[in-house]
């Protein structure tokens, strides 16, 4: 009889356990990022913080280098959430794509970018660039289509891997090295400039290979840079995954606008283990000054017309695409409604 006990709570112990793992995986996301960077601080706080804890998520980050290998991540299930710039849902709904991606919150509400170039110049303004050559990423991504759109707004002759815009002072902007190699090929001489995104500019610049001169963002203006999507029949199963997603990282960007660098980065220092608090500090500030991270998640029609702007003269995109298909505010706006 004893025996009997012994087995019987046995198995009571086993189906606890198997039920709070299977609860465990319920509540997991997997949020796949465009690129890991301080310009991504107010996520990286959520999860440090624990406001993903607190409203019973699992958070597990994996990195795309690039929005349409996150897209990949999501169209293939990978990932449930993606980080990325919202250029990669405007392409899949235009292109058919029945079950297409949809942005739920923004986080980033300019380019977070900076003009690298190889000596110091105070002086530097975009007019500089005529007659050289900068790496500008990948085609049709935001960092490249944003560079375009303030290089053509600033009067430069622009032509996207054409050698033959130098011979008539214009700025060659090339998209031949994919996006998380452009550091490495800028060390290595390729291009008289780059674009590159926090800490790995700084780490560039600590290493004399290179100099932040300019911040893409801070010319450009307001751009919703990057947002959080997901599947549509995803969010349609998963709303309330979904709403809480989004309460923990809206704490995160309130968090992050209320402290200052210093402690941004002591919180965000386990997701750059190679750059040291005073290097994170300092390329949060960076964010800080431009204004970098969005009052709240909330991602505006007028913000969506600002980036279609963008892709329509970057020769990316005929027609405008529904506000309403792409992108909810029914998520952030309960939120602000509480």
């Amino acid at each position: 009889m004893k025996k009997i006990k012994v087995y019987l709570l046995f198995i009571l112990l086993c189906l606890i356990s198997i039920a709070s793992i299977s609860c465990k995986r319920e509540n997991k996301i997997t949020v796949c990022e465009v690129a890991h960077s301080v310009f991504y601080a107010p996520l990286y706080a959520s999860i440090e913080l624990g406001f993903f804890e607190e409203v019973g998520l699992e958070v597990e980050l994996i990195n795309g280098n690039g929005a349409d290998k996150v897209m990949a991540a999501l169209l293939s299930g990978d990932a449930q959430v993606g980080l990325m710039g919202p250029e990669a849902s405007i392409y899949v709904y235009t292109e058919g794509q029945e079950n297409y991606a949809v942005n739920f919150a923004q986080l980033t509400r300019t380019d977070g970018s900076f003009i690298i170039g190889r000596t110091p110049d105070e002086d530097f303004d975009l007019s500089k660039l005529s007659g050289k050559s900068i790496l500008g990423g990948r085609k049709g991504g935001v960092p490249e289509m944003t560079l375009e759109y303030v290089l053509k707004k600033a009067g430069l002759l622009v032509g996207r891997d054409d050698e033959t815009v130098l011979s008539k002072g214009g700025v060659l902007v090339r998209t031949d090295v994919q996006f998380a190699a452009m550091a490495g090929a800028f060390s290595q001489g390729e291009g008289d400039y780059t674009t590159l995104f926090e800490p790995t500019a700084t780490s560039i610049e600590n290493s004399n290979k290179g100099y932040v001169l300019a911040s893409v963002g801070e010319i450009v203006g307001e751009v919703p840079y990057t947002a959080f999507s997901a599947l549509k029949n995803y969010i349609n199963e998963n709303e309330n995954k979904i709403q809480l997603f989004t309460e923990a990282i809206y704490k995160g960007i309130v968090w992050v606008h209320d402290n200052t660098a210093e402690k941004v980065a002591e919180v965000i220092a386990p997701h750059f283990t190679t750059n040291t608090i005073e290097e994170l500090t300092k390329v949060t500030q960076r964010h800080k000054d431009i204004n970098a991270w969005v009052e709240t998640p909330l991602f505006t029609e007028s913000a969506l017309n600002n980036l279609i702007d963008i892709m329509k003269e970057a020769g990316e995109l005929d027609e405008s695409v529904p506000y309403n298909k792409i992108v909810t505010t029914k998520y952030v706006e309960k939120i602000l409604n509480k």
